[in-house]
């Protein structure tokens, strides 16, 4: 079976150009590009949407040839703490990086990546089997996640300027090594267990052997420094983990920083959670039911009609359950076009999250045009959209078996929208503090109207912002 085959299935749901780069790729790619793919990258690379081929690689997991995972994030080194199969996995404490001896809380912002690996059911390659890869292919596909930018000329500059000495040791093997430690901050790090030991180098130089022992058992341990001269060192070193280990002696100097410092977009969970085909092709695997995933900015959107009980009323309830799904039908549509996703519908509201404040206002703004012409064409002024638009912190939970959103955001959006009293859209202070959303206003000669507003249910006024 060709590695095309089983994804010319889905031909027809995807964009076909998408489908195509896919197929090349699992039939065409060296091994090491069919591991924790970068999205974002592929498609940089291919000249495709970026939406798009989000897409493409949601549904060709969903087929059975991608395995999709969670890969937790070091914000300081790019290092992969940890990689989930499902967010269900994904835990609540905090997650620690011995490279950097920090510990970090999983946000999905820019915490959590989203990478698909080619299945072994499809095309088996190397990083299949991790414990078999050569220690800087290890370091690259394994230990470094798919944002941190390392090309081969990076590799050989980190083996070469940043990397005294590193070692293979298979379960239950030991090794001494000897070496001359510079008078700097050195970094024993192991990457198959996250293990590190600093070495502060610092006094008298001295001819005298130093004996330093390390024990590898599996299990994260904390940081420990030991202070050394600079000198011979005899480094003993056994592996009592039960896989096989590189420890690896590093510098840890300015050009380690500037190497792992080198960073490019990549998928994160939060703009997975924002995907409508995610939505809609993984909707029962997205969260457990007492989950809470913290998420430091995202962007909500309400819409409402006005006066829908009137219209009922007015013109009947078939010709308004007419008008009232191709309204549906439209703003669907366009919040798609927009790189948003519909969270859910409540009666004849919706409410759709996007990645930044400009999508929203963009997708705000063509929904408004689009009534105007819906209008037009059925002859009618019935269908008037309230819209409100606010950006902030949330929770990303499960409520009633569907991924949704809790918190203060999500209910000063709604409250927001519920200022709208005809065709305006209402957006708060840190939606129009966006430059992305300040470009759109004045491209489109908007004068927005500030004003104070006491929304329900919110204890203080709040600055809003009318965009007529």
């Amino acid at each position: 079976m060709t590695a095309a085959m089983p994804f010319s299935a889905s031909h027809d749901a995807a964009d076909p150009a998408v489908s195509d780069a896919i197929a090349r790729l699992i039939a065409e790619g060296a091994d090491h590009e069919l591991n924790r793919i970068n999205v974002l990258d592929f498609a940089a690379r291919t000249g495709l949407d970026e939406e798009r081929t989000i897409s493409g690689f949601i549904r060709a997991a969903r087929a059975g040839l991608f395995d999709l995972t969670w890969n937790v994030l070091c914000p300081g080194c790019g290092g992969v703490l940890d990689a989930h199969g499902t967010l269900k996995s994904l835990r609540s404490d905090e997650y620690q990086c011995g490279l950097c001896a920090c510990g970090y809380e999983a946000t999905v912002d820019q915490q959590v990546e989203a990478a698909f690996t080619v299945s072994p059911r499809v095309r088996r390659i190397a990083a299949h089997d991790p414990h078999a890869l050569p220690v800087w292919d290890y370091f690259k596909q394994v230990f470094w996640s798919s944002g941190v930018e390392f090309d081969d000329a990076a590799m050989a500059a980190l083996s070469n300027e940043v990397v005294i000495d590193t070692r293979e040791l298979a379960a239950g093997d030991h090794t001494t090594v000897t070496l001359t430690l510079p008078p700097q901050f050195i970094i024993l790090f192991e990457p198959v267990t996250h293990a590190a030991h600093f070495i502060d180098v610092q006094g008298e130089p001295t001819d005298e052997v130093q004996q330093l022992a390390i024990k590898y058992e599996g299990g994260h341990s904390a940081v420990q420094t030991r202070v050394l001269r600079p000198g011979p060192l005899q480094l003993a070193l056994d592996n009592k983990a039960r896989v096989r280990t590189l420890p690896t002696i590093m510098v840890a100097a300015d050009a380690l920083h500037h190497l792992i410092g080198r960073r490019k977009p990549f998928l994160t969970a939060k703009r997975m959670l924002s995907n409508q085909t995610f939505r809609d092709v993984f909707k029962a695997d997205n969260l457990n039911i007492d989950q809470r995933l913290k998420i430091t900015s995202l962007t909500f959107l309400f819409t409402d009609l006005k006066s829908s009980t009137a219209l009922y009323e007015r013109v009947g309830d078939l010709a308004a359950f007419d008008l009232v799904r191709a309204h549906f039908r439209i703003l669907l549509e366009i919040i798609n076009a927009e790189k948003g996703a519909v969270v859910k519908t409540i009666g004849d509201a919706v409410m759709a999250t996007f990645i930044k404040p400009e999508h929203a206002l963009a997708a705000g703004l063509r929904m408004r045009h689009a009534m105007q012409r819906l209008n037009a064409e059925r002859g009618t002024e019935d269908l008037v959209v309230k819209i409100g638009i606010h950006e902030g912190p949330c929770l990303a939970v499960m409520l009633n078996d569907r991924q949704d959103y809790f918190g203060q955001t999500v209910n000063i959006a709604a409250r927001v929208q519920s200022l709208s009293t005809a065709q305006e859209i209402h957006i708060t202070a840190p939606v129009i503090q966006s430059p992305g959303v300040a470009d759109i206003l004045s491209t489109a000669n908007i004068a927005p109207i500030q004003k104070q507003a006491a929304l329900r249910g919110i204890a203080d006024r709040m600055m809003v912002y009318e965009i007529p």
